[in-house]
């Protein structure tokens, strides 16, 4: 732990798990209060982003190792085309709500908008995972370290 603060690291591990949570909650229940996939997508980022800042990069990447991030953005981004995909299969209209007539819910409840539900959490998968990436290799880039990009890609990957 160079130059860190015992306050900033207690604190930001204490604090971080309710981010997630909340950030979680923002997704699942996005189509029912505001939020959705990209406001809780950036929320969960940023608890793993809290770790980068607070603890290092060694302490965010044990939360949400560099592998594991990479396949997130992809399946976020697969799950959301292939629920488009899905509509245009079953009714013939590109991102139609197919599965609100199979599961109609009951309404303001978690199961009640049919795709949406699945829609923003392939988002918030997606934008988390890209957003965490985008401040790995920034805080990379930021000490000047250009060799290790390839060198987390080498440990991780």
């Amino acid at each position: 732990m160079k130059n860190r603060s015992l306050i900033t690291v207690t604190v930001s591990r204490w604090v971080s798990p309710f981010i997630f949570i909340y950030g979680l909650h923002l997704i699942l229940y996005g189509h029912i209060t505001p939020g959705g996939g990209f406001p809780g997508g950036v929320v969960l980022a940023s608890s793993f982003i809290l770790a980068l800042l607070a603890r290092g990069r060694e302490a965010a990447l044990q939360r949400l190792p560099y592998p594991l991030a990479k396949r997130l953005d992809a399946t976020g981004a697969i799950i959301f085309l292939l629920t488009a995909l899905a509509g245009l299969a079953v009714s013939g209209i590109f991102f139609e709500n197919f599965l609100l007539e199979i599961i109609p819910g009951t309404p303001m409840r978690l199961i009640s908008s049919g795709t949406v539900l699945v829609n923003n959490a392939a988002i918030g998968i997606k934008v988390c995972a890209s957003v965490f990436l985008i401040m790995l290799f920034l805080s990379v880039l930021r000490v000047g370290e250009d060799e290790q990009i390839r060198t987390i890609e080498k440990e991780e990957g």
